[in-house]
């Protein structure tokens, strides 16, 4: 059992590494289809992404929940909404990597666990610990240290942080699964995306069916570099803790970060590495705190099943305590 348990947690861990580094090297990706500009390359995503999820739904035989969702208006609206979020953040990421600005990108994604982090407070009224104060707080001041740096707020940096902070917000109050998730939005986004591309075409202006077939099949690619990481990160997430998950998203970030600076050949001036350097710390603190409240937890855990009888109920002489610290929850 244990052995099963340990090959499971093996297989998780490649298939979480197999994601996050994926996502990270996809900045390689988008420049393949110039001359696609990114609203087009965003279409062909959309329409691509929902061909494919949609096979494998078939082949899976995965469609019940269908029904369910349509039942379900206000669900329904939520997915609408997460569709929407998910359409800025992908069609900025790709403007912003096929524009030079793949550090400045990466940057969106250190910070976003520090945004997820200020929105729990502000929309869900989460109480902080003391540590992930001072995280947020050094994470705002490496925001005004990147300002004065790039002579402007770093407004790809915000909208992609902002973005998928909103986007995981909706989604874990839509609890559908990542295939089924990706079925929903994509299915929202189809539309709109196939007329965009139906237009263009009658515009003579579509590069699927002027570039070549080389070109076209980069750009029907899209739905396989969007749904195949998913399927990944679906596959290590029911194999490894969240704790492992947590540190495993720092790879996509650190390779988009380091393919900006030794491969695209971005600049960073002084003023730049501090405001990097900021936000690692911040990072690093969060991490920490993480992982401190994680093992306090466990250990809680094992005293209070130490102390449960094997009636199944706490003895009198030692009854659970309430002030055990409570368990981590996803961010």
């Amino acid at each position: 059992m244990a052995k099963d348990s340990a090959g499971q947690q093996r297989t998780g861990l490649l298939y979480g590494i197999g994601a996050y580094g994926m996502w990270g090297l996809v900045p390689l990706f988008w420049p393949l289809l110039k001359p696609a500009d990114a609203i087009e390359i965003l279409a062909h995503r959309m329409v691509w992404s929902l061909a494919l999820v949609a096979v494998a739904l078939v082949a899976m035989r995965r469609w019940a929940w269908i029904g369910e969702l349509v039942r379900r208006p206000r669900r329904l609206g939520l997915i609408a909404v997460a569709a929407v979020v998910i359409t800025v953040n992908w069609g900025v990421y790709i403007w912003s990597v096929n524009s030079g600005h793949v550090v400045e990108a990466s940057l969106g994604y250190f910070i976003n666990p520090l945004v997820t982090i200020a929105m729990g407070v502000l929309i869900l009224k989460e109480r902080l610990r003391r540590a992930q104060w001072v995280a947020v707080g050094i994470g705002a001041a490496a925001v005004v240290v990147l300002t004065v740096g790039y002579g402007r707020p770093p407004w790809i940096s915000l909208t992609l942080a902002f973005s998928f902070a909103t986007y995981g917000l909706v989604k874990k109050k839509v609890n559908l699964g990542g295939l089924e998730s990706l079925a929903a939005e994509t299915a929202v986004q189809f539309l709109p995306a196939l007329a965009y591309l139906l237009w263009l075409g009658g515009q003579g202006r579509a590069t699927f069916t002027s570039g070549g077939a080389g070109h076209a099949a980069l750009l029907a690619a899209t739905g396989v570099v969007t749904a195949i990481p998913l399927i990944c990160f679906g596959g290590a997430a029911i194999r490894v803790p969240l704790s492992t998950l947590g540190l495993l998203q720092y790879l996509a970030p650190v390779f988009q970060f380091l393919l900006g600076i030794a491969y695209f050949h971005e600049a960073m001036p002084p003023e730049r590495w501090a405001g990097f350097a900021l936000v690692w710390l911040a990072l690093t603190i969060l991490t920490w705190d993480a992982l401190r409240t994680a093992r306090h937890a466990r250990r809680a855990l094992a005293a209070a099943m130490a102390n449960v009888p094997a009636t199944g109920m706490p003895s009198g002489r030692d009854e659970p305590r309430a002030d055990l610290p409570e368990a981590p929850r996803p961010s």
